[in-house]
């Protein structure tokens, strides 16, 4: 059978692959376009099981939320290079999967995989751009929030987003620099409360080391321990940090100055470059 030039552009339409991909497609598949499609998505698989190995610490980060500000998603799709990250057809994709993840309410990667992208599912689209692109490709985060009021930010490098839920509708502008804060500084938790029992063990583990090391006084180890784990709260709890703003405040204290009654109930943060 003969493959025409029409038909090349028809399936490349279809699929965004490459020409010559296209040709050896409807060759392979005799004419079909169906099977075609089915070629090419499985050329994906293949080079994407070929490049299982590879780092991808490039792609696109995307915190994405709605009109009201009840429900948020966090996705994020990695790649090996900047150079594969920066086209049109892998920022649409991204973009594309951030806005199925916020419809279909995905909580999961798993979740996200399955869900339907125009006749594709997020992970059959996925792997088609991998057969395009000749890069590994993958969907690396799905977080999702629902609270009275939520707030992301979108570092401006993609690669680092962040959303925060709060108790209560906030401005606009607060919810924006507290998000911006996350985003910045990486707290590990809202506050010491809400800390992990496991990171506090950790953390005091090694504190109390170091005294030993130091040669200080056994009896006086566990307050020096106490007081080193403070100051890990001051620089890595949320509301305890100095605020990116004004370093003479704290954010609980900026976030009183605004609206005593207002609490951070939860966040979200992912940047591609974070080990």
């Amino acid at each position: 059978m003969k493959i025409t030039a029409q038909d090349v552009a028809k399936l490349r339409k279809m699929t965004g692959a490459g020409m010559m991909d296209c040709k050896k497609a409807l060759v392979e598949a005799e004419g079909d376009f169906d099977k075609a499609q089915e070629i090419i998505r499985e050329k994906g698989k293949l080079v994407a099981a070929k490049r299982a190995d590879r780092e991808t610490s490039e792609g696109a980060v995307i915190a994405k939320v709605g009109d009201d500000h009840r429900h948020g998603v966090l996705v994020c799709l990695g790649c090996e290079t900047d150079f594969v990250s920066s086209t049109k057809d892998f920022k649409q994709l991204a973009q594309g999967i951030a806005d199925v993840a916020f419809k279909e309410g995905a909580k999961d990667v798993d979740a996200l995989k399955s869900c339907k992208i125009g006749d594709s599912t997020v992970e059959e689209a996925i792997s088609e751009q991998v057969g395009k692109s000749g890069e590994k490709h993958v969907l690396a985060c799905c977080n999702t929030l629902d609270a009275p009021y939520i707030s992301a930010y979108n570092h401006i490098n993609g690669k680092v987003s962040a959303m925060v839920a709060f108790n209560k509708v906030v401005p606009e502008s607060m919810g924006h620099e507290i998000a911006m804060q996350v985003t910045a500084m990486n707290p590990i938790s809202v506050n010491k409360d809400d800390c992990p029992k496991d990171v506090i063990e950790r953390e005091m583990e090694i504190y109390r080391q170091q005294v030993k090391e130091e040669g200080k006084p056994e009896a006086m180890a566990e307050r020096i321990s106490q007081g080193k784990l403070n100051k890990f709260f001051k620089e890595n709890t949320l509301e305890e940090q100095e605020f990116v703003r004004d370093g003479k405040i704290t954010v609980r204290d900026y976030m009183k100055s605004v609206d005593p009654e207002a609490r951070v109930i939860a966040f979200r943060r992912y940047n591609l470059n974070d080990d």
